[in-house]
């Protein structure tokens, strides 16, 4: 059975993530578009999304928890516009 992480933990292993997707180290062949780069980056910011993305939905956490869940939603949305654009 899956192990149950509270809310605010998930907050904070997606915002962990998030860094993590913006300092991966731009490789010299391809740059920005290298396929392994794109992958790795895209792969980090989908799983932050995946664990933030029911959270506002739950019912009996808090207000301020929910509300962080969306911030970090899109601050991962805002990660791909500036790695990517």
């Amino acid at each position: 059975m899956a192990k149950l992480i509270p809310a605010a933990k998930r907050v904070e292993m997606a915002r962990a993530l998030i860094r993590e997707a913006r300092e991966l180290p731009v490789p010299e062949e391809g740059g920005r578009f290298n396929f392994n780069y794109v992958i790795s980056v895209k792969a980090k910011l989908r799983e932050a999304r995946e664990l933030v993305k029911l959270i506002p939905r739950t019912v009996g956490i808090a207000e301020e928890t929910r509300a962080d869940a969306r911030r970090v939603t899109e601050e991962a949305d805002q990660a791909h516009q500036d790695i990517f654009h």
